[in-house]
């Protein structure tokens, strides 16, 4: 069973829980930025085990100190709640202290 697209109110409502997140297009976008190059590429592993639990994979670029990300449902072409519920588990791992690589 596919997702459902969520509507523009239902998106409306859930930034509320994601501080810094924006709408582009039909992605939900978020730069984090970071004091090493490798906290940085920690924080992007993070995300990878949780997408990859969740079978649901974001685009993200790495740069220096900085990581992009973006979250879509690319089989409805627009968010739905799993853009949502993975947006919010990076946001917890963005808040919790870095461990050393």
């Amino acid at each position: 069973m596919k997702p459902e697209l969520l509507s523009d109110v239902a998106i409306q409502t859930k930034f509320t829980k994601l501080p810094g997140w924006q709408v582009e297009g039909c992605e939900l976008v978020k730069e984090f930025r970071f004091g090493s190059y490798l906290a940085g590429v920690s924080f992007v592993q993070q995300i990878a085990l949780f997408a990859e639990a969740m079978n649901h994979h974001p685009d993200m670029l790495v740069r220096w100190r900085k990581i992009t990300v973006r979250l879509t449902t690319h089989s409805v072409g627009g968010l739905t709640a799993l853009d949502f519920a993975l947006a919010e588990k990076i946001e917890c791992a963005q808040s919790a202290p870095a461990t050393p690589p």
